[in-house]
């Protein structure tokens, strides 16, 4: 007998899972990196959906209807050797892959249960050990996803909607690699109501993506009329200019998802209780550095998430996420700017409107404000899926100048009291860098 052996592709060969005869398990080579298994999930902080995404031991048992990821691309070495995926970090080898074992690696598509696979196994001169020892080591390489719980979380969506959803249901079944795991975090998702204040280039653009990515529900909170800067690719079009911007942004959600255009001009459902995230996106901008904060304090004594999000000038910028009580908010940062700046507070007042500055056209490059969006979208989903983004206890800003991403840090700021045993004290005079979401600790 041969040994079958799934291995993690390293820069030649990589890690080794057997078949028959070797045991199974991902076995480091030398000289192979670290690889871990669940980097994103290293930092924790308790939000409402934490308890939606639960990692599955490790038992052995695989899948109830097996399929092989299909997000991982299936390619040959040479004869006896495939490899599926290209990332490092995800690629896996499958060694002594003669035409029997090719040939069953073709029906792991997730029609057939385990006990109809090692059937069909069988019939083509695959021992049944051997075909259950290869899907274990399949499962073990996190080659396999559930397809049976994949299609039970894809129920909940209209039939346009769950074919749209194809493409993020195989990416996340890499970053959840537990078969039936990425199936969870779409059922979550599904689940979870978002509220987008605010319908620019930004907000809009940002809504239509988390549509699109299976959340259940999301509201656009705007008002006014459609202004020719409000329009961009991935939000709402040009012909919607003169339009209310709520009836506009509401159309821009439900085309993102997939919605018949029936269906689109429909009134928006009553909302009932709390969202789980709110995302402050105002359209001039200046969210990225007051974030409202009058809003921003109700937001925090009532327990929401939040996200900052908004283009200011040539920068783009994504946080903080503010997890009230556990990580840092708006009014850190305006405390931290005013540390370094004793006259911010007084700026933010203007930014804010209450000042005596003059009117702006606010500058909002479009591929810029598309790429904010998209990774505010993401920084959202990665929270609502039970991970902690980048966001949290900091902001990543994203320049027009040089297209860099950068991770600024952002402690919680001493004087603050958004995370005092006792609760943050009262809100002072907006824009004065109290305890709100007033401002930003950066350059």
């Amino acid at each position: 007998m041969y040994a079958q052996m799934v291995v993690q592709a390293d820069r030649a060969c990589g890690q080794r899972v057997s078949r028959a005869g070797a045991a199974s398990g991902i076995l480091p080579s030398a000289g192979s990196p670290t690889w871990p298994r669940r980097p994103s999930r290293a930092r924790t902080l308790p939000h409402p959906f934490a308890s939606t995404v639960r990692p599955h031991a490790r038992t052995g048992v695989t899948p109830m209807r097996p399929m092989l990821k299909p997000g991982l691309a299936r390619l040959r070495r040479d004869e006896l050797t495939l490899q599926f995926g290209t990332v490092r970090r995800y690629a896996r080898l499958v060694e002594q892959a003669d035409a029997a074992v090719a040939a069953f690696l073709d029906l792991v598509d997730g029609t057939r249960d385990t006990p109809e696979l090692l059937a069909a196994g069988e019939r083509l001169g695959l021992d049944p050990g051997l075909g259950r020892a290869l899907l274990d080591s399949l499962a073990d390489g996190e080659l396999l996803d559930d397809a049976e719980a994949l299609a039970r979380a894809l129920e909940g969506f209209p039939q346009p909607q769950r074919e749209v959803l194809g493409p993020d249901a195989a990416g996340l079944s890499l970053v959840h690699p537990e078969p039936g795991e990425a199936a969870e975090v779409i059922a979550a998702r599904r689940r979870a109501r978002v509220e987008v204040r605010g319908a620019g280039r930004v907000g809009a653009a940002l809504a239509a993506v988390l549509s699109a990515g299976g959340i259940g529900a999301v509201t656009v909170a705007d008002g006014g009329r459609v202004e020719p800067g409000d329009c961009s690719p991935a939000g709402i079009p040009p012909t919607d200019v003169g339009r209310l911007r709520s009836t506009a942004a509401r159309e821009a959600v439900l085309r993102a998802a997939a919605a018949a255009p029936a269906e689109r001009h429909r009134p928006a459902p009553v909302a009932a209780g709390l969202p789980a995230l709110v995302v402050l996106a105002p359209r001039d901008g200046a969210g990225a550095w007051t974030g409202r904060a009058v809003e921003a304090h109700e937001l925090a004594r009532s327990g929401v998430p939040h996200l900052y999000v908004g283009v200011l000038e040539h920068l783009g910028v994504v946080g903080p996420l503010v997890v009230p009580g556990s990580s840092a908010c708006g009014g850190c940062a305006a405390l931290t700017r005013a540390d370094e700046d004793e006259g911010w507070p007084g700026l933010l007042a203007q930014l804010e409107g209450t000042g005596a500055g003059p009117a702006r056209r606010p500058a909002c490059d479009s591929a810029l404000a598309t790429a904010v969006a998209g990774l505010a979208a993401l920084h959202a989903q990665l929270f609502l899926d039970g991970v902690l983004p980048p966001s949290v206890d900091g902001w990543c800003e994203l320049s027009a100048a040089d297209g860099m991403v950068r991770r600024l840090r952002l402690p919680a700021h001493p004087s603050c009291g958004c995370q005092w045993p006792g609760g943050r004290p009262p809100l002072a005079v907006p824009g004065a860098g109290a305890c709100s979401g007033a401002g930003r600790g950066g350059t």
